[in-house]
């Protein structure tokens, strides 16, 4: 190991020592810091999107230091420590690697993606659960987990033959929605939840069939609204008018003209 990864495991130990360590670290556990660890991950991810490299760099050490972390917590407990992290992800990259570290022939982008998935479900045989869907993680953000749950599905022939096969799907899942608000009876929130799911469920597939992150696109869809909101808030505000005193009709008009603006800007 290098000098700074044996400094910060060292900097992890001392923080867990009981005597003379910091208070707060010594008495988390797994799950009190797997919160953090999920925030980390996205902040890394936030800093991609931003383009900030400097961000990058910190926002990669503090997950890092989430992964030190947790080793640090298992090696306490008689589990494992870092190296055995380490060897362990090292091992798994190269048994699922053979073009580049055994004799398999080089592949293209696609076909090595096929084949890492083909030596996944080889290493998930020897599970109990034998399913295609068997180890799509329950914690994963909802949207992610969908992507990844009809990624399987389609590993085994069922999915659609094109994208635009998708639209049908999501406008059948509209009508059910709509039938929903329609109910004699008022609408029923459980039905409701998962009539919008299903909805949800439909357009991330549409994503996933167009070779679209679907996280990757609410992210962008929420960055698009909130930029949108503040022009169209800055409006009123810079004229002197709280939003809360403008008219719906108001606000709808100056949302047009944010992006028509837009439009133009693009031209």
């Amino acid at each position: 190991m290098s000098d700074n990864t044996d400094k910060l495991l060292e900097i992890m130990a001392k923080l867990r020592n009981p005597d003379g360590g910091c208070p707060w670290d010594v008495e988390q556990d797994f799950a009190s810091i797997a919160p953090y660890t999920i925030e980390e991950a996205y902040e890394v991810a936030d800093a991609i999107s931003k383009g900030d490299m400097e961000g990058l760099k910190n926002e990669l050490g503090d997950l890092l230091f989430q992964v030190v972390f947790h080793a640090q917590m298992a090696h306490e407990a008689g589990h494992f420590g870092y190296e055995d992290v380490a060897k362990a992800v090292s091992d798994k990259m190269v048994r699922r690697h053979p073009h580049v570290f055994g004799d398999a022939g080089v592949r293209t982008a696609e076909a090595q993606t096929q084949a890492w998935e083909d030596i996944k479900a080889k290493e998930r045989q020897k599970d109990a659960d034998l399913s295609a869907l068997a180890d799509v993680p329950v914690a994963l953000p909802a949207l992610t987990r969908a992507e990844k749950l009809q990624k399987r599905a389609a590993r085994v022939g069922f999915d659609w033959d094109k994208a635009e096969d998708v639209l049908d799907k999501i406008k059948e899942e509209i009508a059910e929605v709509e039938a929903e608000v329609a109910a004699p009876g008022g609408v029923d929130e459980a039905r409701m939840g998962e009539e919008i799911g299903d909805l949800m469920f439909a357009c991330a597939n549409l994503a996933r069939k167009w070779g679209i992150d679907p996280e990757t696109a609410l992210r962008l869809g929420n960055e698009k609204f909130e930029k949108r909101f503040r022009t169209m808030e800055s409006m009123f505000t810079d004229a002197g008018i709280a939003l809360k005193d403008t008219s719906l009709n108001d606000m709808e008009a100056a949302w047009d003209a944010v992006k028509q603006a837009e439009r133009e800007a693009a031209e």
